[in-house]
């Protein structure tokens, strides 16, 4: 269960689909499996968020630009 919850950790954190994300194993050693989902459950809302932010942020882009060819 630990090694799935860290694959999914380093998942979460990459930006671009091809990059490598390696974490020390010693480091990841000091969580137990609880702490570990906590930061996966963490990270899945940080993600989420920041997509909510950006489509906002492009949605009011797109009303300006629409607004500018009038």
């Amino acid at each position: 269960m630990k090694e799935i919850l860290i694959e999914n950790i380093k998942e979460l954190i990459k930006i671009n689909p091809n990059d490598s994300i390696e974490i020390n194993p010693k480091y990841l050693e000091y969580f137990d499996e609880e702490e570990l989902l906590n930061i996966q459950k963490e990270l899945e809302l940080r993600k989420e968020n920041i997509s909510k932010i950006s489509n906002n942020y492009l949605d009011e882009i797109y009303e300006k630009t629409k607004k500018d060819e009038i």
